[in-house]
């Protein structure tokens, strides 16, 4: 092989992880961009703007989410994408405004509920026996007690929200296994879509009720991708 070949293979190897790199940061900027854009028209109460971003917020953290996997000549775990797009499948359809669409969108969240929790059992979430079990009761707990406050009030929605929230917490249990990160994202999760049920329920809302919702949800879920990444690290 010639001086110059190898020159070129060198400089190849050094220049890829870079422009990845770059490409991870840019999208990780997007979405902290369109998170704060989407933030801002909920307390300016422009709707064009946050019906036109919040789309967006999740194919973001995707993309970033696989682009910093390639840059560590890692492959993303396989589920991570399709639950944050599901997510973002949820979020389009509860924008609609209507009740078909809400069920379609709960399921949505559902099956990303489930993508999460196969993800985080698969790397081990459920390890620590012990811990776990007491993670799982203060959760269980903490459901039972939610949902025996919320029942009495939420119609035809109370078997749907129970089951739903179900899987919620399980998220919350497992990824409490992966680290304080992806834990305290699962735990965030959970407290957003609280506050979207204590509106179901038409219980009195939080001044900025909407705000906190979406605040508590987008750290929610960039928690739950940067720590599954972190985590791989870690174990690689």
């Amino acid at each position: 092989m010639s001086i110059r070949t190898t020159t070129r293979a060198v400089l190849g190897a050094r220049l890829r992880p870079a422009g990845g790199l770059r490409s991870a940061t840019g999208l990780l900027g997007g979405f902290a961009a369109t998170s704060a854009a989407h933030l801002g028209a909920i307390l300016s109460g422009t709707s064009a703007l946050r019906h036109a971003t919040k789309p967006a917020l999740m194919p973001l953290l995707a993309a970033h989410s696989v682009t910093a996997a390639a840059t560590a000549e890692r492959e993303a775990p396989k589920l991570l994408a399709p639950a944050l797009l599901l997510s973002a499948g949820g979020d389009v359809l509860l924008q609609l405004k209507n009740d078909t669409a809400f069920l379609a969108g709960m399921g949505s969240f559902a099956a990303a509920h489930v993508c999460y929790v196969t993800m985080f059992v698969r790397r081990g979430a459920l390890t620590d026996r012990r811990r776990a079990l007491v993670v799982a009761a203060a959760y269980a707990t903490a459901w039972a007690g939610m949902i025996g406050q919320l029942w009495p009030d939420l119609g035809d929605l109370q078997v749907p929200v129970a089951g739903y929230s179900l899987l919620l917490a399980s998220t919350a249990v497992t990824s409490a296994g992966l680290g304080w990160r992806t834990g305290l994202g699962g735990a965030l999760f959970l407290l957003s879509d609280t506050l979207i049920a204590t509106q179901l329920a038409k219980w009195r809302e939080l001044p900025g009720h909407q705000f906190w919702i979406m605040a508590t949800y987008i750290l929610a879920q960039y928690l739950l991708a940067s720590g599954t990444l972190r985590a791989e690290e870690q174990r690689a």
